[in-house]
């Protein structure tokens, strides 16, 4: 049997390619640069609250641009350039001045030591001697001090060699330099001992020999004038988000992911749209299609994963420099390919608006829509928080794992690869079999899994298996929602649908989603989180299979279960050419059986 290729469908296989390819070296690694940058959770999460809602409105809006005046094409190319340049201006957003690390100083019996207490103390011993060796740094302590410590500096430290340094026991802070070798580090029950010979201190420009014969102890913050110690030590600059707010680098940053964000939504659902008017009734490809993109999302998130680790070698911060270059080459090419794209809308609808609004008049479809909200709530969550989950578990483990991008990168790998891919290849035979209402039922089993397994992970390693199911929570949904979308769209409203569709999705559930987890991730933890929603997902699950039930009993399906979609649209559509009968039936208020609903009917799936 000979393989033929569809030439025509080649453009879209390679938009969906390149624009997946350029899009994953940045998206899965925006929240942890957020973070690099100096920005709390709290600011992370609330961006990431915002920039759903802003994917919302814009792709209604510019679905309906396209649709009312044919510009799917000159739309479609704008928005991979403003995505493109977008991410590449990314690169260039200032990281916040760190503050300086805060540690404390003891003094007892002639021993003298600077503490640092963290949760992985351990792994910043590790990384200061693989780093300094056995380097010496000099060392600033800026200590607060009551007037019993200046009592000890005095007596005990200057020896009263100094004039008027008892009227200094008003002062509230006391400034003392000293040496620190790397190579006396001593970690004990998470914190880092730093050993200071007792000879080597400085008070007032003036050697002094901290002997203390009783204990003292004070809270400072430390300046040894050295970044890589700096960076280790120091916590993040930014706390809140009105902080944050007032900084013009992070509105610059802020800034470019709106624009970023806007530029995705419009070529996702105008790509979208174009994919389906090129198969016309070959519904069941799209998924062959889609496939593609899982393919350059794979192979470019896990190249970017193991290029970052590389070039951060010897770094307190990654270095994520390539993954912008990556984005802005690859979204070129992925312009060049796009615009060899031959699209003409054959559909026109005289009222958009009116034609789409009436499909909220459709129960099933209402039922469709809710549908694609829950899904965002669980999708949400492991957009936004399973990587801080991963880094979670690492660091409970009690482990320095530098290779931890390399790890994410193999997440998203076989994401891609043992999930999407062989789904989205299978996409039209499973949609056949089993129908899209089955396959919404199936995509909520699968996250209720999904999320239960996250729960009990003890070591971030094991989750690579579990990424197998992304194949059904992401494969199969996205298949069903697209070709659903496409199906129950009224002729000449196809780009809004799919909008509407992906707004609903990402701009009501995805956005709830990234509160709700946010929220859940702070007032208990991530596991738990992982947990509830894993149990609202079969919850979920269930109501959905008693609904479907309810309604074929009631004549809404077929017997099959398959669905059978009744659409309100009394669409006064018209060709694209001329009138003709196909055009004035298309006019007609049109009941969608079960077949059509699925998208196969008198289709070769050869």
């Amino acid at each position: 049997m000979k393989a033929t290729i569809d030439k025509e469908l080649l453009p879209m296989k390679a938009h969906y390619f390149l624009f997946n390819a350029g899009t994953a070296p940045v998206v899965p690694f925006m929240p942890t640069l957020a973070g690099q940058l100096g920005y709390s959770p709290a600011v992370v999460g609330t961006m990431y609250m915002i920039l759903p809602i802003i994917g919302m409105m814009a792709k209604p809006l510019f679905g309906y641009l396209a649709d009312r005046f044919h510009r799917h094409r000159s739309l479609f190319l704008g928005g991979q350039v403003l995505t493109g340049i977008a991410f590449f201006l990314i690169m260039f957003v200032p990281s916040l001045e760190q503050p300086l690390p805060k540690v404390e100083f003891h003094c007892h019996a002639g021993v003298s030591e600077v503490r640092f207490c963290s949760d992985y103390g351990d792994c910043v011993e590790m990384n200061l001697e693989k780093y300094y060796g056995n380097r010496t740094l000099s060392c600033d302590l800026h200590c607060e001090a009551q007037p019993s410590i200046w009592d000890t500096v005095c007596q005990d430290w200057l020896q009263n060699k100094t004039e008027n340094c008892a009227s200094n026991r008003t002062n509230p802070f006391l400034d003392i330099g000293t040496s620190i070798n790397m190579q006396h580090i001593v970690e004990m029950s998470r914190c880092l001992y730093f050993m200071i010979p007792h000879d080597r201190g400085e008070v007032g420009g003036q050697n002094v020999t901290m002997n203390c014969p009783a204990y003292l102890k004070t809270n400072c913050t430390m300046d040894c004038r050295e970044d890589y110690i700096k960076g280790l030590l120091a916590e993040n600059a930014v706390i809140n988000t009105r902080t944050a707010m007032g900084m013009p680098q992070f509105w610059f940053f802020f800034g470019m992911l709106i624009f970023s964000w806007i530029g995705m939504a419009v070529v996702v659902s105008i790509g979208d749209a174009i994919c389906f008017g090129i198969l016309g009734d070959r519904h069941h490809l799209y998924g062959k299609q889609r496939l593609c993109g899982s393919l350059g999302w794979g192979v470019f998130a896990l190249l970017a994963g193991v290029l970052v680790d590389n070039m951060s070698r010897g770094e307190v911060n990654k270095n994520y420099t390539v993954v912008f270059w990556m984005a802005l080459i690859i979204m070129g090419f992925d312009v060049f390919a796009s615009s060899k794209l031959k699209h003409v809308q054959t559909h026109l609808s005289s009222n958009i608006l009116k034609d789409v609004g009436q499909m909220f008049l459709s129960l099933r479809c209402v039922i469709f829509f809710l549908w694609c909200v829950a899904i965002g709530l669980g999708t949400a969550l492991i957009w936004n928080f399973l990587f801080i989950y991963l880094e979670q578990l690492d660091k409970e483990l009690e482990g320095c794992d530098s290779s931890m991008k390399t790890l994410e990168g193999l997440v998203m790998g076989i994401q891609c690869f043992g999930g999407e891919l062989p789904f989205f290849f299978l996409s039209g035979w499973i949609l056949k079999r089993i129908g899209h209402v089955n396959a919404m039922s199936l995509v909520l089993f699968g996250f209720g899994v999904r999320f239960i397994l996250y729960s009990m992970l003890q070591n971030p390693w094991y989750i690579l298996p579990i990424e197998l199911l992304n194949g059904v929570t992401f494969g199969i949904f996205y298949a069903t929602m697209a070709s659903y979308a496409s199906i129950v769209a009224p002729p000449g409203t196809e780009a809004t649908m799919q909008s509407l569709v992906g707004a609903i999705f990402e701009g009501v559930g995805v956005s709830m989603g990234s509160l709700i987890g946010g929220l859940l991730f702070e007032s208990v933890s991530a596991r738990t989180t992982f947990e509830i929603f894993g149990i609202g997902a079969f919850i979920l699950f269930v109501v959905h299979v008693c609904v479907q039930m309810y309604l074929q009993r009631n004549g809404s399906t077929d017997e099959n279960g398959k669905g059978r979609v009744s659409s309100a649209s009394a669409s006064a559509s018209v060709s694209a050419t001329a009138p003709t009968s196909s055009s004035v039936e298309s006019a007609k208020p049109k009941e969608i059986d079960n077949k059509d609903a699925d998208g196969f009917r008198d289709v070769d799936l050869s």
